[in-house]
């Protein structure tokens, strides 16, 4: 297995999240763009993760040639993104946006693919390659944030220009593996797809992201509102990831112990709990650090909780589409819908209640989980 060419590549991937998710709505908001303006093109990403998946997932199956599509997306959206050195304007801008993240929405699922493919029989070892994603994030958000603080949001476009490029040059270095497993014999995926306790898992995933939208989208305005610094935001958000690196450590040993369910459902009350701090006492460092810390459940609990029941849910060749479903409707859909919602709610109702209602958003999510979702499905696997 190319353990380092895979983890550079996931290195790079996750340090343009780093990048682009805390810092792009400063980017925004510098060029005069209002709330609602910018919780529109804050979602822009989200929209085509819902849509890109589908098409560049079809491609893939039906040419084998993954990396190749991972190749081309990945060259596609550092070309693309040239653009917007030079666009300012609200609908032009919005294009660049929709077409720039349409290419690099196509590259991670095709790449999770190939490293899964390479890993065959220790994919329980997934985390130890993915990690690295996390590490790349802390990097970007950390050093960004310092660059921000002493050359302003313009320093943001270079930056991201220079680690599109390196996701490119990164997956130059990767071959596709040598051959994937046949699909098996199985029933018809619409079958799963009606069961109640994947319908509601689903609709828990769209709310879970829905109720990040206000965190992803205006957290960094929010808190310079606050009075802190780039560089102090910067290490804020460098802190709820490496909280997530930690329990990504550990969750090996809390699945099988409390069962995937019940961790889902932990998640969500605490997601209802850091929303309502972060809403409620910005001008408290040392309660905003302690809602940083809770971004291990907000993020890394779920999303293993998650990934561990998708994984039971949909099994044998109906692993892609169930991945690619749960990747769509969450991020995708969820967060779209709720980084477009939540600049209007910003602007009609400020930022405490904004909070309040993400809050009651995943408190709502809880509810479903603790009344259908369930860490088997009898007769399915």
């Amino acid at each position: 297995m190319p353990y380092w060419r895979l983890s550079s590549f996931y290195f790079a991937y996750f340090a343009a999240l780093g990048a682009l998710i805390p810092y792009w709505s400063l980017y925004l908001k510098s060029l005069g763009f209002d709330a609602i303006d910018i919780g529109i093109l804050m979602a822009i990403p989200m929209a085509t993760k819902f849509i890109a998946p589908f098409i560049w997932g079809w491609l893939g199956d039906h040419l084998g040639r993954r990396m190749s599509i991972v190749r081309l997306g990945a060259f596609l959206t550092t070309v693309v993104f040239l653009a917007v050195f030079w666009l300012t304007g609200f609908w032009e801008l919005g294009l660049a946006m929709v077409l720039f993240s349409f290419f690099w929405n196509a590259v991670l699922p095709q790449f999770e693919s190939v490293t899964l493919v390479y890993l065959r029989e220790r994919a329980a070892h997934y985390a130890r390659v993915r990690v690295w994603g996390s590490v790349g994030f802390i990097f970007a958000v950390v050093l960004l944030g310092v660059a921000v603080d002493a050359l302003g949001p313009g320093v943001i476009l270079p930056v991201l220009l220079a680690i599109y490029a390196g996701i490119w040059l990164s997956s130059l270095v990767i071959e596709d593996p040598s051959s994937e497993e046949p699909p098996r014999r199985q029933p018809s995926i619409t079958r799963v797809l009606r069961l109640p306790a994947v319908i509601a898992f689903f609709m828990v995933c769209f709310l879970h992201q829905a109720g990040h939208g206000t965190y992803y989208t205006f957290y960094s305005i929010y808190m310079e509102s606050a009075g802190y610094s780039k560089t102090v935001i910067g290490q804020l958000w460098a802190l709820g990831v490496i909280a997530e690196v930690v329990v990504f450590l550990f969750m090996h040993r809390l699945l099988p112990r409390f069962g995937a369910r019940r961790v889902l459902i932990c998640s969500l009350l605490l997601a209802a709990l850091r929303w309502m701090l972060i809403g409620q006492f910005a001008d408290s460092l040392a309660v905003m650090l302690f809602a940083q810390t809770l971004h291990a459940a907000t993020f890394g609990t779920f999303h293993a909780a998650a990934i561990h029941l998708v994984h039971h849910y949909f099994t044998g060749r109906h692993q892609g589409r169930g991945q690619a479903l749960y990747s769509s409707l969450s991020f995708g859909l969820g967060g779209a819908l709720g980084n477009l919602f939540s600049g209007y709610l910003w602007s009609g109702l400020g930022p405490g209640a904004t909070f309040a209602i993400a809050s009651g958003v995943s408190l709502l999510g809880l509810l479903i989980a603790w009344r259908w979702v369930e860490d088997r499905l009898p007769g399915v696997e």
